[in-house]
């Protein structure tokens, strides 16, 4: 796409963003009441896009009553029927995929041919939750009681609220709501503070959807605001399920709201994710895994690779042939396709990469490919940076932590069983990977001594993960699943059920009452 020929207007209007939009929707229909709003700027030229209006506490409770009285009704239409409305979804997300690619791309900073991608995403899980509505399975058992027959059923739990990051500012809510609605869910979402518009897009690509097929206000929420808003959301007893995606910090507050009412969460936090290359690696393949692991989305996805450790009989060959990628890296305009990397987020976001750097040097590391704040024509944002690659430890405190910015550590090591240790060796649990050629490595790293995240791969990286299965990780993590796989049990209670067809009523556990 030539980039001069970029015309935000027509991409806003086309979604039906407007100048102010209101923050606060039940579907079909839009509140605001509330002055406050929420500036969005992109990172990718500094320009002012659209003005979202905050949620009130007024408008929220307003929300919420809406959603609880079409849960009635939506939970008792047929779970195909569900799905159709699903399906027709994705296939409006087909006519609006480069408007809304485009508007991920300059809202948040990632390439277009991510913002592509991300939609693509969206519409490939309701491909998967269409399917999804007829395999809604329990099971049947055997009962220990003469003519008693015993089954599991599930049931839709009601509210799903889902919270957002900004750096999948519309799929994580689709691998959300999708299951969610053929389940029999509804739902309220609220998307980033830093990308709202995102958010109200969407809204607007399904309220189509809805009204064609009569689905009833409130089934579909939006509400937005900071962290305040949020905590209305992870307080409130009448919202059973908090799906929640952010840093490890925010996940630890939204999973102590929501335990302390015995509510369920289903939380994805951050990731430390490493690449093991053993000295059987290809390592054409693995620098190529590597480099857009580091650097896809500038180092701002969850699954993002933070750590190579590296076999010390490969470590130099690795090293040198990473740099010479790095420098070969085209930093600039997501929009325009001949770029490699965009911007960060925003200017909070560049200073917690230039702490990044500072702090690993200052506990001793070594800079192999230098960073630094890109400056002049082209990046008048502010928010350009380099990617970098560091030579650490991995007990360096910066190394344990997540920087949501593309910094790559490189550690090395001796050993298979020092190489898992190193990769298991941090707080976080999502995504991990080697590259081997060797196939007991292989089998050794996908063991129970293996890797303990909740994605392990062989021969390719840490980022990528399909819908098809379950995503999500373990330890500081938060130990959530979304997607695919049998994810959508968590948007559903289940229920044991037992039938006595007999004319006798024989006690479990062959209890007897003398009467």
């Amino acid at each position: 796409m030539d980039k001069n020929n970029f015309k935000m207007t027509e991409v806003l209007n086309n979604l039906g963003v407007k100048e102010v939009n209101s923050g606060t929707s039940t579907g079909s229909q839009w509140m605001d009441t509330n002055s406050e709003e929420i500036v969005s700027y992109s990172p990718v030229d500094g320009a002012l896009i659209s003005k979202v209006k905050v949620t009130s506490a007024d408008e929220y409770e307003q929300v919420v009553l809406k959603a609880q009285e079409a849960f009635k009704s939506w939970r008792m239409v047929t779970a195909p029927k569900r799905g159709e409305v699903v399906r027709q979804i994705g296939e409006e997300l087909r006519v609006h995929k480069e408007d809304l690619g485009k508007l991920v791309s300059y809202e948040m900073g990632k390439s277009y041919q991510e913002g592509l991608g991300e939609v693509q995403e969206m519409i490939d899980i309701c491909d998967f939750a269409v399917g999804l509505s007829r395999q809604l399975h329990g099971l049947t058992m055997h009962s220990e009681r003469p003519n008693h027959r015993m089954y599991e059923q599930y049931h839709p739990l009601g509210i799903v609220g889902i919270i957002s990051a900004f750096n999948f500012p519309v799929a994580v809510w689709a691998w959300n709501t999708m299951l969610a609605w053929v389940s029999g869910d509804v739902c309220i979402w609220k998307p980033s503070e830093k990308t709202p518009l995102c958010g109200i897009a969407c809204q607007n690509i399904i309220n189509k959807v809805f009204e064609a097929n009569d689905v009833p206000e409130g089934v579909s929420c939006i509400v937005n605001g900071d962290y305040k808003v949020g905590e209305l959301m992870s307080n409130d007893k009448r919202v059973p399920l908090i799906s929640a995606t952010g840093s490890i910090r925010m996940g630890k507050k939204v999973g102590e709201a929501v335990g302390r009412r015995l509510g369920k969460s289903l939380l994805e936090l951050g990731g430390n994710n490493a690449i093991i290359i053993t000295e059987n690696a290809d390592l054409e393949m693995t620098i190529v895994g590597a480099l857009f692991g580091a650097v896809g989305t500038c180092g701002q996805r969850c699954t993002s690779t933070r750590r190579l450790i590296i076999h010390e009989s490969v470590y130099d060959e690795v090293k040198n042939k990473l740099a010479s990628a790095y420098g070969q890296l085209k930093i600039g305009n997501p929009l325009d396709e001949s770029n490699h990397v965009g911007p960060l987020i925003d200017k909070a976001a560049v200073d917690m990469y230039n702490a990044a750097l500072e702090k690993v040097v200052s506990e001793g590391g070594n800079l192999v490919v230098e960073g630094g704040v890109l400056e002049g024509e082209g990046y008048e944002s502010g928010c350009y940076v380099k990617p970098a690659i560091a030579e650490a430890k991995n007990e360096f405190e910066i190394v344990q932590h997540e920087t949501f910015a593309p910094i790559l550590y490189l550690l090395k090591y001796n050993t298979i069983d020092e190489a898992i240790a190193l990769q298991n060796g941090v707080v976080q649990g999502l995504s991990s990977a080697i590259m081997t050629g060797n196939l007991r490595e292989a089998e050794l790293f996908l063991s129970q001594k293996g890797s303990d995240c909740g994605i392990a791969n062989v021969n390719i990286g840490t980022s990528g993960a399909e819908i098809g299965g379950a995503f999500g990780g373990e330890k500081d993590t938060g130990g959530g699943r979304e997607s695919g796989s049998d994810a959508w049990k968590v948007y559903m209670r289940r229920q044991t059920n037992t039938i006595n067809y007999g004319t006798e009523l024989p006690l479990a556990q062959g209890i007897k009452f003398d009467l």
